[in-house]
């Protein structure tokens, strides 16, 4: 599918036909709080960067839990990429002076492997740390602080897109590839905390906006020219490293995004099919001895 709403429809249908059947009693609905950064043509791999481009990140999620030893998970969360190139240590970098912020609404459909197995009925399996990886898709609006005022840049494309030989606009949403690592801990029968690091693989170039090269200013509109070579804005800066045919980014690198934070959740009832079992079964309350 090349249109990513129809990705999230598709995984919407397969949740609901996985789900639907079953009782609400395995289910558990969450909520994530956090923080958020990214990697790409604005990122250079500088620490500093890491730092000062930080943003504060949210979200709510519902699981099943199959077996103590996989759960699926529907999740969706909000955040603010940034970058600088002010922030980096390299001169070429500093002058290039791009920059971009952009709101991210990330939707992912997730498995989740129990390293350990987590059973918290009756606090049988109370912990464990899990891997985890699935499909999903995002939306994001790339733009820039011009002369005071925020500017949209996918509008203006910067790059030429849309003009002949260059390539063509880039979309709203993309698709992204999630995985990472976590930790759940079971402080009861309906309460669990956790703690995950997620990393999103993305399929577009564009997060930031730059991603080719720098393109005759007089192809492009009087607002996306200024907006595409800003090296001018720095006294004493060597234009020549900025002129049209120059590289402005790295096409060969698709961009990514990061999630990390602190997860609280509850268990609606039993927490999945194996406490379902115990609790027909008549099983032993308390903590299992082995």
């Amino acid at each position: 599918m090349d249109n990513p709403s129809k990705i999230l429809v598709a995984l919407l249908g397969f949740f609901l036909s996985v789900s639907l059947p079953l009782s609400a009693q395995h289910f558990e609905f969450g909520l994530l709080g956090g923080a958020s950064n990214y990697l790409g043509d604005l990122s250079n791999n500088s620490r500093t960067m890491f730092i000062k481009e930080t943003n504060l990140a949210g979200g709510a999620f519902i699981r099943y839990n199959v077996h103590e030893m996989a759960t699926i998970r529907l999740g969706a969360n909000y955040t603010v990429i940034s970058g600088h190139d002010q922030n980096a240590t390299d001169t070429e970098l500093q002058g290039r002076n791009l920059s971009f912020s952009s709101p991210v609404i990330d939707i992912a459909l997730i498995g989740e492997f129990n390293v350990l197995g987590y059973q918290p009925y009756n606090l049988y399996r109370p912990f464990s740390p899990y891997l985890f990886v699935g499909i999903g898709m995002f939306m994001y609006d790339p733009s820039t602080l011009y002369e005071g005022e925020k500017v949209k840049l996918r509008p203006l494309g910067t790059e030429g897109q849309g003009n002949e030989g260059r390539p063509a606009p880039y979309g709203k949403s993309g698709i992204s590839i999630p995985f990472g690592l976590g930790f759940k801990y079971a402080l009861s029968d309906k309460i669990n905390l956790g703690l995950e690091f997620g990393a999103r693989h993305t399929n577009t170039d564009y997060l930031d906006d730059v991603s080719t090269i720098f393109v005759d200013p007089q192809t492009l509109s009087p607002t996306a020219a200024a907006l595409s070579n800003r090296s001018g804005e720095i006294a004493g800066n060597d234009l020549s490293r900025y002129s049209p045919g120059m590289a402005r980014g790295d096409a060969r690198k698709k961009d990514w995004f990061f999630i990390a934070g602190l997860t609280v959740s509850y268990n609606f009832i039993d927490n999945g099919l194996v406490g379902s079992r115990a609790r027909r079964s008549g099983g032993r309350k308390g903590c299992r001895t082995e």
